[in-house]
């Protein structure tokens, strides 16, 4: 790999010869600016304001521009002969845990490499005791013009830097968060951790760049003359839209768990259950089914029942009714009779 920077790591009193090399690399696709009648490209030259003619980079130098739109020539000579002693030395100013570094600074990052058989030893002691401390270097280095922060550390036996942007370099989220208060529910939360639960840890190296192939094949197929272009995918979903907050968890929950082939079953032991909004029907399960139709069958038999009983009672008080009547009516007919009998003694006498 090519190094862009050729220094030395000042760590104390040793000093480390070190060539800086690129530690990433873009792989975007780019594309150029054409005249869309023609397919012309647009380029763009480098033209004097002042003669109007094109010039040449060898004749192009640096100016500060003054608040009055004044130019201010600047020289390398000039920058040579600031006081800046990280020009050439990456200066290691002090040790702190990685936790220390808000991940908001992390800008470039670069491999240093060893400049030379002598750096060898030097190189191999920071590294081991950048190991065994379990912390990283925080360093000032200078790079295109510009003194810059950077945090030395360990990755694979070699010895990295991440440039920093400075402190004041960070902007403040002023207006960036809610405005308005918000209440989250335990419930909405155990939801939330059962879907971080399922949806675990990945192998970054299995993530890919999805859009930059769609990109490449649209490409090759118009270099090969035209041909069909590959199929859009239609995007799943309505983004940005969550009607029900929890319906949307929930389902989040059962299409991670049926990608990673655990089915669909409810969240048991330590995950969540779901629980239902208010207001909203839960849809029932085959289970609270079948016991919502045998208490239904149930109840049906009772009803059934009680009027089977009522039928009866009213059958026996009907009975009872009928046979009062012809007793009432049996004794009436005797008691003339008895009378009668009477009446014949009394006219014998």
């Amino acid at each position: 790999m090519r190094s862009i920077w050729n220094g030395a790591i000042s760590f104390g009193l040793v000093s480390i010869p070190v060539k800086l090399v690129n530690a990433t690399e873009n792989h975007s696709v780019s594309f150029r600016q054409v005249h869309a009648a023609d397919g012309g490209r647009i380029r763009y030259r480098k033209v004097c304001e002042l003669e109007e003619k094109e010039v040449t980079q060898s004749e192009i130098g640096k100016a500060y521009e003054d608040a009055d739109g004044s130019m201010i020539p600047i020289t390398d000579d000039d920058l040579a002969a600031l006081p800046l002693p990280t020009t050439k030395t990456i200066e290691i100013v002090a040790f702190v845990p990685a936790s220390a570094i808000d991940p908001l600074q992390m800008d470039t990052a670069y491999y240093l490499s060893v400049n030379g058989a002598p750096a060898a030893k030097p190189y191999t002691l920071l590294r081991e005791a950048l190991k065994r401390s379990d912390r990283v270097a925080v360093a000032k280095f200078a790079l295109r013009g510009r003194e810059r922060l950077g945090m030395l550390r360990v990755v694979d036996e070699v010895i990295t830097m991440h440039g920093l942007l400075w402190p004041d370099e960070i902007r403040e989220p002023e207006g960036v968060a809610p405005q308005t208060d918000v209440a989250v529910r335990e419930a909405e939360l155990d939801l939330a951790d059962a879907l971080m639960n399922t949806l675990g840890e990945v192998d970054l190296d299995s993530l890919h760049d999805d859009y930059r192939e769609a990109v490449e094949s649209m490409i090759a197929a118009k270099v090969e003359g035209g041909g069909e272009l590959p199929e859009h995918a239609p995007a799943e979903g309505e983004g940005g839209k969550v009607i029900d907050l929890m319906a949307a968890l929930e389902g989040s929950v059962r299409a991670a768990r049926e990608a990673r082939g655990e089915g669909a079953e409810e969240p048991s032991g330590e995950e969540a259950r779901v629980t239902p909004i208010k207001g909203r029907r839960a849809a029932s399960s085959p289970k609270s089914s079948g016991g919502t139709k045998k208490s239904t069958s149930t109840a049906a038999k009772k009803t059934a029942a009680k009027k089977t009983a009522a039928k009866s009672t009213s059958t026996a008080a009907k009975k009872s009714a009928s046979r009062s009547t012809a007793k009432s009516t049996s004794s009436g007919e005797k008691k003339p009779a008895a009378k009668k009998s009477t009446q014949r003694k009394r006219s014998s006498a």
